[in-house]
């Protein structure tokens, strides 16, 4: 079993509780599908809100997944004045068989312009 991070991103319409809570829920439920992970398996998950979004916490949404004895963290991306507006980011930290190579990351909505290397 290794330890691996899994990155996401997400963009949401607007500063809005609901676009956060609906958009970060589908963001952590996608890169848990298709990682094949449990709950169990999520050692933390770091969220990052772009500085335009400040109508909740991304990792509420988490909690109500149920994940209530994952650590998770919320902070605020650098502002800098070129980067895509309104992103929330997350890095999971799990543990799983799979190797690196394997690993999917998730980008959604309008996030899938920030890594299209590696977008899903």
């Amino acid at each position: 079993m290794a330890v691996r991070a899994i990155r996401g991103a997400t963009q949401v319409d607007a500063d809005d509780r609901d676009q956060i809570l609906a958009a970060t829920a589908e963001l952590v439920t996608e890169v848990m599908a298709r990682n094949g992970l449990t709950t169990d398996d999520v050692i933390s998950v770091i969220f990052t809100a772009t500085p335009d979004l400040t109508a909740e916490f991304p990792a509420l949404a988490a909690r109500k997944l149920g994940f209530h004895e994952v650590p998770l963290l919320c902070a605020t991306e650098i502002g800098v004045p070129h980067a895509l507006p309104r992103v929330i980011r997350l890095m999971a930290h799990v543990e799983t068989d799979r190797p690196r190579s394997e690993i999917q990351h998730v980008y959604l909505r309008g996030a899938t312009a920030l890594r299209l290397d590696i977008a899903q």
